[in-house]
Order: structure tokens, then sequence, then C-alpha cells
């Protein structure tokens, strides 16, 4: 491989900056990937090649002129961007088909701040239908494949971005979480991912977008190779604009502070409803003695609250503001999601079934108000117990799914998987995903790592460490 496909954001920027590469050179190598692995994964739905082009000679120019002092902290490095994300000149349609012919006029704050910083997006990457499954499929773009197995999901909903940046087509991308979003992917292939703390980072100039409190739920965040990648662009990201986000003083320290040997790991095998593999465990597991041998004080307990993690997060989304499923399903004009599965049935839907099962919930939910009652209130007390449970320097290890990454459609069958990571987005917590190995099939394991809120520097700080004694992401053979 092009050693620069190896390297971190970070090392990238350093190497241009002091004009030990170019960003025409980073630039290029990386479009080449793009251009080798995407026919055979479908991550990138569309690029940007010429203009990315146009901005590294830009990037080289300036570097020439400024002698390399005074650029910003990503200057020239390319990325990808999510195809949810507005990015002026790129279909913005959030993987719905009625949106298939909408253009971005405006970048999400996300997108503007990485580019002011010195970013270079060379494409956008692919989404579930309205980023609402952990397949990232659409009647627009089609399915996205895993680059260590395009038989198996790449995740969703931001399965595009994690699978180019495994398959080594990106150093890093931006990607969104409201109920794993972020996680899930970064999971699936093998790199790293953090959703922040609620409200640290702004979710502006994003199609679709939540309202209420689930505008807390939902996080924007780094999808990245290295884990020495997270903090710098979380600090790019984070702050409030005119429309979103709130200030979290601690969420920023610096992870290289931490001392390992002042934090507390509380192990939690499962929620206590979905068993767990065996090899999910043992990365878990190693995970545990490699923060142990550090120094951290790590003991195993049972959360019992965690138990009712599908439904809290689903009473959670169901109670909040703006438009529901189905009406953002229709545009605007709520479909009928028993009809649509009919039409589904004889291939006239313009809809996926994950999606249309999603609207059928929520009309179930409707039909069910004392079980939303009941969730909510579970929610309340989990949350409690969580905080009390997190003290400033404690972390969680969880598992990210109960598998490694399954077949295409196989997620269907088990929906409820997915909570092993939506409960987190209900409790508003930071939390990184750390790709821990692999199985004995070569596709990737991981953990989660949760965080108090508002101190995202410590679940990263954890990861890095972890990267170090574990090994972090591996190169699929596709992508050699």
């Amino acid at each position: 491989m092009n050693p620069l496909l190896l390297c971190s954001a970070t090392t990238l920027a350093e190497r241009i900056k002091s004009r030990r590469a170019t960003s025409v050179e980073v630039v290029e190598a990386h479009i080449a990937q793009v251009r080798k692995v995407n026919p055979h994964i479908n991550a990138v739905v569309e690029d940007r090649f010429e203009q990315a082009r146009a901005e590294a000679r830009a990037a080289d120019e300036r570097v020439t002129s400024s002698k390399g002092s005074g650029l910003p902290p990503l200057h020239g490095v390319p990325c990808s961007v999510k195809e949810s994300f507005g990015l002026v000149g790129m279909r913005n349609t959030g993987g719905l088909y009625d949106h298939r012919n909408v253009i971005a006029d405006k970048d999400a704050t996300a997108v503007a701040r990485v580019r002011a910083a010195g970013a270079i997006p060379i494409g956008t990457t692919n989404v579930s239908e309205l980023c609402m499954w952990m397949e990232s499929d659409n009647c627009i773009y089609g399915r996205t494949g895993n680059p260590y197995d395009p038989s198996r999901t790449a995740g969703g909903s931001s399965g595009g971005e994690a699978a180019i940046t495994g398959a080594a087509g990106a150093p890093f991308g931006l990607g969104s979480d409201i109920g794993g979003s972020i996680r899930l992917p970064a999971f699936f292939n093998g790199v790293f991912g953090h959703k922040c703390t609620g409200g640290l980072v702004p979710n502006t100039g994003q199609f679709p977008i939540a309202h209420g409190h689930a505008l807390h739920y939902m996080t924007t965040g780094p999808i990245c190779r290295r884990a020495d990648d997270l903090m710098p662009l979380l600090r790019i990201l984070a702050g409030p604009d005119d429309a979103d986000g709130i200030v979290w003083p601690d969420a920023l320290r610096d992870p290289a502070q931490v001392d390992l040997a002042r934090v507390d790991v509380l192990v939690v095998r499962g929620n206590g409803v979905i068993p767990v593999s065996a090899d999910m465990l043992e990365a878990q597991t190693r995970a545990a003695r490699a923060l142990q041998q550090a120094g951290a004080r790590v003991r195993e307990v049972v959360i019992p609250g965690l138990k009712h993690s599908l439904p809290i997060w689903a009473a959670g989304m169901h109670t909040a503001e703006g438009p529901t499923f189905c009406e953002r399903m229709g545009s605007g004009k709520a479909i009928n999601p028993f009809a649509e599965l009919g039409r589904w049935t004889l291939r006239r839907s313009r809809h996926t079934l994950p999606a249309i099962g999603l609207g059928i919930l929520e009309v179930l939910m409707d039909k069910l108000p004392g079980l939303e009652s009941a969730s909510t209130a579970a929610g309340v007390e989990l949350k409690a117990e969580l905080d009390h449970t997190l003290k400033p320097f404690t972390v969680i290890l969880y598992p990210t799914y109960p598998t490694s990454a399954p077949r295409h459609y196989r997620p269907i069958l088990p929906p409820v998987y997915g909570m092993y990571t939506a409960v987190f987005n209900a409790m508003e917590l930071p939390v990184t995903q750390v790709p821990i190995g692999q199985d004995r099939n070569g596709i990737p394991l991981g953990v989660q790592v949760v965080g108090p809120r508002g101190r995202d520097f410590l679940p990263i700080a954890v990861a890095r460490h972890l990267e170090r004694a574990c090994g972090g992401w591996h190169p699929p053979r596709l992508a050699r």
C-alpha cells in the first residue's frame, strides 16, 4: 500500500506543512484508493475529485507562500462526508428517494468547520434511508458492502463513511449518530468513531435532522482510522453555532494527560436480553486486560437498567418534537406504512423494508401509550444510575453489537441488537468505538468505551491506549 494511506490525518497535515509530502500527492493517493475499492463496496456515492485536485493545488501554493507557518490544522488533508450533511454542490438526499434531486447550496456546520480547518472533501458516502437503520441501503444509491467481506453489512447510517475509511480511501470522515450510526459502522469496518456528549457538536445543516430533546440524542462526530485524530477533530467540530449546540467545558481536555492509574474501568458483559458472542466477549476481555496492565482498576459489574434499552430509546424518540417518521418518508405527508408494505412485496415501493418497518413500529407506539410512559420512567432511572456510576474518571467497557458484522439482510431479523449502542444516545453520554482485533474470519471486533457526560476526553484517552496495546485499525485485504 501507499504509505500515505496508513497515516493519521494529523500526520498527513504535518507532512504537508513541512513539505515532506504535497497535498496533491496525498489527495491523489486517496482518490486512487477510492477508485480501487469503491466498485466492490459502493461506499462513495458522489465524488468531487476535480474540485479536490484544484483545492489541493491551492493548498500546496499556500504552503509555499507561507513557508509552512500559520496554516490550519488539517491543511491539505482529504476527507469524506456522509451524504446527509450539506456539502455545497453535492446531493443531499438522506437516502430518501423523493429527495433524489436535492442539491446542497450551503455547507453543514460540521462540514464548514473541517473545511475551514483545511480539509478537502473528496466525495460523499452512502447512508440508510432517512439515516434510521443499521444497513446503508436506499433506493437511490443501493447498498454498501463491508471492505473486510462485501457480503456483510457496513452498518448504518454512516456505513459508507466507515467503509471508505476502513478501506483506506479517506483518513477521516464526518458521521452522525442517533442510535449507533457512528459506532456501529466504525465497529463493523474496523475503525474508530466517537459519539460525543449530547449537544457538544451542532447538527445544523443535515437532512434529516432531529428536533426537541432528540436533537441531543443525535450527535455529529468523527470516524477515523487512527485514534490520535479523534480529539483534534472533535475540537474542530465542537461548540455552538447560531442554531444548535451547547458548551461542555471539560469535554475537550487533553487525553494524553490522563493517567490510567486514576481510571476505574467497569466491564459490563451485556444488557441481560441479547447474549453476546464468545468472540466479542474475548475482545472485551483483551481490552480490559490491557487497561489493567496499564494501571487501571478493572472490575466486572451488572447494570440491570440496561435490559430496558430498546423501550427507553424508542420512547424517547417517539416523544420528540418535529415530523413523525412516516411524515418524513412521505416528504411531509404521512405514508401508510402497512399499505407501503404491500407495495414493497409487489416491488412497487420506493422505500426500503427497514424504513417501512420503523414506520409500522411508530404507528404501534401510538397505540401503546402506557408502554411509552413506563419506558420514559425507566429511562429517567437508568440515567440517574449511570450518572451515579460514572464518576469523573470512570469508564464502562460495553459490547458494540452482539456479534461481528453480520451478512446483508440479517440485522432486520433481530433488530433489537442495535440497542447496545442506542441506549447511550438516550443517556447523552460520550462513547468511543475502538477496534480490538478480528474474529476467525478476519472480520473486525471491537468495544465501546463509555464515559461520564461532558468528559469526552476520557473515553478517547482509553481508546488511544487500546490502539497501542491491541493494534487498532488493520487494512482489509481488499485495500492492499
